[in-house]
């Protein structure tokens, strides 16, 4: 007497290793279609998307009624064998045996039709599982590790920053407010004095999480939380910064090419516009820039900060992401260093990437000198006795460094080729909207 089969449990993206085998999904069905005796289930794991069909002669009765049974996002198991389809989704399809419900769901609120930006926000939760907000978000983690794996191999060490603050980093005007146990504490808008402390204890060091800034803005930019990662760097000048830039960015996307190209290509990314950025990017200083500005008709004048449009401007003169450096002291932080040959303007760049999406770096060598630093806070209204831990710095042993803070959602935003932000993180929190 035969055995019987052995049913190996697995996952979709798996199916390629077991051709001619009986195996086990667990998962929901994301699509359904009948035709006479023959049910087509498109199951979904969270993995990957493959067609299961259903012949009535080949299963049990139950497990046809289970499959008729089955609404859109209903949770089951299927068995089958796998048989490899150069037609089918992934390559791969599921000859059915056996077919059991484990939740029947009531009717899908997010239909096929099409639906307004604001009730797929509402329905964020469920949004998710569409095939392009889960291609999103898979690019996103890779993203995330490759930024990862270039700093952990590079010689940079993690240093986890606070999420609460006593002072500010940026700028008064953007801070989310909070009590702490009678005092003042802040939601932090960057990791960077923690990692410039970092600095001088381990040399190369970044942060990489949440950051807050209560912009009351509703460009498709901007949240009011995203997530940077946030390098500082010891013994650094501006100049060598950005090569570790361009190289860590072009790390970061042609990784994104080689191991994510099919979800790159599930959301219509045009490849082509990523395979350019490589080293070197092409540098600008603002002067530069503002001439290049005012020749297009902008009204920029120097001493003003560029927006959105002007940086566009700026981009799409190029096939790879451009800095602009040399910004007037005015635009840029307190921490910035002056230029000593023009300490009108500090030692800093902003890496814009093309295609209109903006800047997705802002990094600059950082202001080493103790006299000079007070000074640049007393100009910007900022209290010397509340950045003490801050001074030290330059008390005990000051040397150049630099740093730089790249902005997650941006950059998936400009990987993907996506028209807004709010799509790159899981639950977006805009200017009007915290739910879900």
């Amino acid at each position: 007497m035969s055995e019987a089969p052995t049913i190996v449990r697995t996952t979709i993206d798996q199916l390629g290793q077991h051709v001619g085998q009986t195996v086990c999904l667990q998962g929901w069905l994301y699509d359904k279609t009948a035709k006479g005796k023959l049910q087509f289930l498109k199951l979904r794991d969270g993995t990957g998307i493959v067609q299961a069909v259903v012949f009535k002669g080949s299963v049990p009765d139950g497990s046809w009624q289970a499959a008729e049974g089955l609404t859109q996002e209903s949770s089951c198991t299927v068995a089958g064998e796998v048989k490899a389809d150069a037609r089918a989704p992934g390559g791969f399809e599921l000859s059915v045996t056996a077919v059991e419900a484990i939740h029947i769901a009531p009717e899908y609120p997010i239909s096929p039709k099409e639906h307004g930006v604001d009730f797929l926000m509402g329905n964020r939760h469920l949004w998710l599982r569409s095939r392009r907000q889960h291609a999103i978000l898979r690019i996103r983690a890779a993203i995330v590790r490759a930024m990862r794996d270039w700093m952990d191999t590079h010689g940079f060490t993690l240093i986890d920053a606070p999420i609460l603050t006593p002072a500010a980093c940026e700028g008064t005007s953007t801070l989310f407010e909070t009590d702490y146990f009678g005092d003042k504490a802040y939601l932090t808008q960057s990791g960077q004095l923690y990692m410039e402390a970092a600095a001088m204890a381990f040399g190369r060091v970044y942060s990489f999480g949440p950051t807050f800034r209560a912009e009351k803005s509703k460009t498709r930019r901007h949240l009011t939380e995203f997530w940077m990662l946030e390098p500082e760097m010891a013994f650094v000048e501006l100049d060598e910064s950005l090569r570790i830039q361009e190289e860590f960015v072009s790390h970061v996307v042609q990784t994104l090419l080689a191991r994510n190209h099919d979800d790159l290509v599930e959301i219509g990314r045009d490849l082509t516009k990523l395979a350019n950025v490589k080293p070197p990017f092409p540098r600008l200083t603002y002067d530069e820039a503002v001439k290049v500005l005012q020749a297009e008709g902008s009204e920029i004048q120097w001493g003003m900060d560029f927006g959105g449009a002007d940086e566009t401007i700026l981009a799409n003169r190029y096939d790879r992401p451009v800095f602009v450096t040399h910004y007037p002291v005015e635009c840029k932080a307190f921490y910035m260093k002056r230029d000593p040959e023009r300490p009108e303007v500090v030692q800093c760049a902003d890496l814009l990437a093309p295609e209109g999406y903006g800047e997705i770096i802002g990094g600059s060598q950082r202001e080493d000198d103790l006299d000079a630093l007070v000074s640049r806070m007393q100009e910007n209204g900022l209290p010397p006795e509340g950045y003490e831990w801050y001074l030290d710095l330059r008390r005990y042993g000051s040397v150049p460094h630099s740093g730089f803070g790249i902005g997650l959602e941006r950059t998936v935003a400009w990987i993907c080729g996506l028209e807004h932000v709010r799509e790159t993180a899981p639950f977006p929190r805009m200017l009007t909207r915290i739910y879900p």
